[in-house]
């Protein structure tokens, strides 16, 4: 569903990211994990198309987007949760969600989008400003979700998540999959939310994969190694 190739991404004359490749499935979770200052946000960034990548090819199915506007990726498929959520504070739940209806041809919030966020549904009059962070970031997987997305980019999911909300981020992204067919990419430092919801793992380390393997065969320590500082 989603295929990267080779691709290089720079901040002026510095490489962030060089010759990075991987595939995801459809219906497949994988977790992107590294150290803060290792290119995982600069890659979700060029995936969705706000920062241009210098070489190489990123692909929807079979549609090339590498070249393409960050609306326009959207109208492809590709649903991004930026770092820090980025909702709308003075915009009541529902207004935040309506948001990401603009180019939908309905206007309607989809049953099943109160049906996964039973607590936004409560709040939905609530501003957006006045959610605790674990709510914020469930209404920012709302907004995404209403685009009706192929590929859904999660970038820090659970930056300043108590544990106990990070546990149900993790069984709303497994039951999204149960429900549609998406495939999800996160960028994630916690390893053990990686591992509740993820079907592969990639380590990136310098704007490289240095490391891949599937959860079930995952060296647990190993990974470990590479997130410590």
């Amino acid at each position: 569903m989603l295929n990267v190739e080779n691709i290089q991404v720079s901040y002026g004359q510095s490489k962030v990211i060089e010759n990075l490749s991987f595939t995801a499935e459809d219906n497949q979770t994988i977790a992107i994990m590294g150290r803060n200052g290792m290119g995982k946000t600069t890659l979700f960034k060029s995936l969705i198309g706000l920062l241009p990548i210098n070489n190489g090819n990123i692909s929807v199915g079979d549609t090339d987007v590498s070249a393409m506007e960050s609306y326009q990726r959207v109208y492809q498929g590709i649903a991004y949760v930026p770092q820090g959520r980025m909702i709308f504070p003075t915009l009541s739940v529902q207004e935040n969600i309506e948001t990401g209806l603009e180019n939908s041809k309905s206007k309607k919030i989809p049953d099943e989008i109160f049906a996964l966020f039973p607590v936004l549904h409560e709040m939905r009059h609530r501003k957006g400003g006045n959610l605790s962070g674990g709510q914020q970031q469930q209404l920012a997987i709302a907004r995404a979700l209403v685009t009706d997305p192929k590929v859904l980019l999660l970038d820090e999911p659970t930056e300043g998540i108590q544990p106990s909300i990070i546990k149900d981020i993790a069984n709303i992204l497994n039951e999204i999959r149960k429900m549609r067919d998406i495939t999800i990419i996160v960028s994630e430092q916690v390893l053990h939310f990686a591992l509740a919801v993820a079907d592969r793992i990639l380590v990136i380390e310098s704007g490289e994969i240095i490391f891949e393997n599937t959860r079930d065969e995952v060296d647990a320590e190993k990974i470990s190694s590479y997130l410590s500082v």
